[in-house]
């Protein structure tokens, strides 16, 4: 009986190999190359909303070993700007956030608006209303790009954060939604080991309060605006 089983399951194995292949090339895939990555929370809006699926680019800074966060080669370096995905142990959870502060800088926080080497960032209002603002956020460093930021009308304690130095190998993130975010502000500068990669795009997106219908006007879409 047992003879017969196991020459079942090889034919069984054979006919089904190249399934098995491909399940393991995508595992693999994912892994070090390219992923999605859900976001559950509102941190990032106005740039990234609940629902929203973002495209992850695995290669952007490291060609990592599949499954492992060990790197076997320097892509890139995280840049202003940046919005990075990244496994942190002090919230013991993985997260989605951008890159004010790079290693060496000096960064402050005064009533939401940022300094970056003593030098404020410039702000442009898009859309108000009674409880939010929405920005665009421009630093004045030559390299930064312009992103959305969104700041509540309700002055909160971690509004403003004094000057302080990123240390090297780390990274100082902020959300995008600035008084409901925990970043930078409460988890610490982020350890480079833990970025594992990069977001452009909204992969898809499923609108939670409609019967997780497809916003198809989402799918693809750049998390920033054009450069000006």
């Amino acid at each position: 009986m047992t003879r017969k089983l196991g020459s079942s399951f090889k034919v069984w194995f054979k006919e089904n190999r190249s399934l098995f292949v491909f399940i393991a090339l995508m595992c693999v895939f994912r892994s070090a190359v390219a992923d999605w990555n859900d976001v559950p929370t509102g941190s990032m809006k106005p740039t990234i909303v609940e629902g929203d699926r973002i495209f992850i680019n695995k290669m952007a800074y490291d060609l990592r070993v599949p499954f492992t966060h060990i790197s076997l080669m320097k892509t890139g370096e995280p840049a202003y700007g940046d919005i990075v995905i990244f496994d942190s142990k002090a919230a013991d959870n993985r997260l989605v956030k951008r890159v004010i502060g790079l290693p060496g800088d000096t960064v402050s926080m005064i009533d939401n608006r940022v300094f970056i080497n003593e030098q404020p960032s410039n702000y442009k209002i898009v859309d108000t209303s009674n409880t939010v603002n929405d920005y665009i956020e421009q630093p004045s460093h030559a390299s930064s790009k312009q992103h959305f930021v969104r700041t509540s009308h309700t002055k909160r304690a971690f509004d403003s954060f004094n000057q302080v130095t990123v240390p090297e190998g780390h990274y100082l993130v902020l959300g995008d939604n600035r008084d409901n975010s925990a970043d930078s502000r409460f988890i610490g500068f982020v350890p480079r080991g833990e970025i594992v990669g990069k977001s452009e795009h909204v992969a898809f997106s499923m609108n939670y309060d409609n019967y997780y219908l497809p916003r198809l006007e989402r799918f693809f879409k750049p998390l920033d605006p054009e450069q000006t």
